[in-house]
């Protein structure tokens, strides 16, 4: 999102890796599309064909999956566009999703989640008080409203935390939120959702970070890797974007990656970037991406213009058909790596100024959750908010801390339904069973 809220300009988004989590008393399931996993093994990938959807923008938090007339008002263009994702960027975890989360399954439509609010956020600026239990316990939170759903595709545990060189420094603690997620997923015993984090479009830092979110012992690694780039600018080409670099940098790379956002509007755009993204020059490297934005939020990226109910298809809502509609996926495996393994951490330089591989270790308030279960009612769009909530970490964490040791008693027995049960892998994603691979997996850093 290119900008989230007045609060969050300090407060960026962190986003930890999911294992499947339940709480709030079991929710419903949706049945009708089978889960996507982080594995290699298959003969046909699943590529995200989606976009960014937050009607209201920054300015007006709503959460647009706890209004039924909403999500079937835009998933009625979704459909018209051809997507498979949409990205949401803010919920209200306290809020039912059943009926928005169905109709998104109907359509044959997965969501991809944020688990940030501007209120309940790391601190990009003094992220260490903002790492605190309250923060932890509302994301887990959010990952037990939704972790039945068998159409949420992933997490994010943050976006944009790290916007330029000098908030480098809050990396580790993206990460330890990511690993976080991860372990509370498994500790419930949900099913494997993949959590990861979406990076700013800074070329200074960007492999850096994509290194530094996949080195580690398993525990500390992501399950997949995201960034917004917006430099494919209408009229353009693969090499004149500095495409072909961004696949070259990230060829090898050990986990899926995918682009979180996209669409420059410096020109007219006529979204030429999809018939090389969705080609075999990229498909061995990434696995698709999401349009920013549904819906016009005063930036000029929006696809369609919202007055009261009535939706307004724009011209860059026919390109973006036109060019979807044009360009299928590659046949067979893509091109995908079926091999992936762990990164170097990056060193410290004069662009990253994270010292060494230390993770500050999980607040123990937290942590108890890893054992005793539901993280309880979260905070919604609502309350005092968290970066200054006190229950901060104590200490550094050693290495394989955050591995599942044990799955907590209470979890609900409707925790998996149509899921596989297949383990997390650092290959590509595929549909449960069903070898739909996820370009998300084995490619190259940008």
């Amino acid at each position: 999102m290119k900008t989230f809220s007045v609060l969050a300009a300090l407060a960026a988004t962190v986003l930890a890796s999911p294992t499947p989590t339940e709480e709030l008393v079991a929710r419903a399931s949706s049945t009708s599309l089978t889960p996507i996993t982080v594995k290699g093994n298959g003969s046909s990938r699943f590529y995200i064909r989606g976009v960014d959807w937050q009607p209201g923008g920054s300015s007006q938090l709503v959460d647009p999956m706890a209004d039924t007339t909403t999500c079937t008002r835009d998933i009625a263009e979704f459909v018209k566009l051809g997507l498979n994702t949409v990205r949401v960027y803010t919920v209200d975890n306290t809020a039912n999703h059943d009926a928005c989360m169905q109709l998104l399954a109907n359509a044959g439509i997965y969501l991809v989640l944020d688990v940030n609010t501007p209120l309940y956020s790391l601190n990009r600026a003094t992220p260490a008080p903002s790492y605190n239990t309250v923060y932890l316990t509302n994301i887990f939170a959010t990952i037990d409203a939704f972790a039945n759903y068998t159409n949420t595709l992933a997490f994010f545990s943050g976006n944009e935390v790290i916007n330029d060189d000098t908030t480098t420094s809050a990396a580790p603690y993206v990460k330890a939120v990511t690993r976080d997620m991860r372990q509370y997923i498994g500790s419930r015993g949900y099913r494997s959702i993949p959590v990861g984090y979406s990076a700013a479009d800074v070329d200074s830092n960007r492999v850096e970070m994509a290194e530094y979110m996949n080195c580690g012992t398993d525990d500390q690694r992501s399950d997949f890797f995201a960034f917004n780039d917006y430099s494919w600018c209408d009229p353009s080409s693969f090499t004149t974007s500095g495409w072909d670099q961004k696949v070259k940098n990230f060829t090898g790379y050990g986990i899926p990656i995918f682009l979180s956002e996209y669409g420059c509007n410096t020109n007219v755009r006529k979204f030429e970037e999809v018939a090389s993204l969705y080609s075999t020059t990229m498909t061995g490297v990434y696995s698709g991406g999401l349009v920013y934005e549904y819906s016009e939020e005063g930036s000029h990226y929006g696809l369609v213009t919202i007055t009261g109910n009535t939706v307004t298809e724009g011209p860059d809502f026919t390109s973006l058909q036109t060019a979807l509609a044009g360009t299928p996926n590659p046949t067979g495996d893509g091109g995908y790596s079926s091999t992936g393994s762990a990164s170097t951490c990056p060193p410290q330089s004069s662009t990253w100024n994270v010292t060494n591989d230390a993770l500050p270790a999980i607040p123990s308030g937290a942590a108890a959750l890893m054992s005793t279960g539901a993280a309880g009612k979260g905070f919604g769009l609502t309350g005092a908010g968290s970066q200054n909530a006190g229950g901060t970490s104590t200490g550094t964490a050693s290495a394989g801390s955050g591995s599942v040791t044990a799955v907590a008693t209470s979890t609900s027995t409707a925790k998996k339904s149509g899921a596989s049960g297949q383990s997390l892998d650092v290959r590509p994603m595929i549909v449960s069973g069903v070898v739909l691979i996820f370009s998300f997996v084995g490619a190259a850093l940008l």
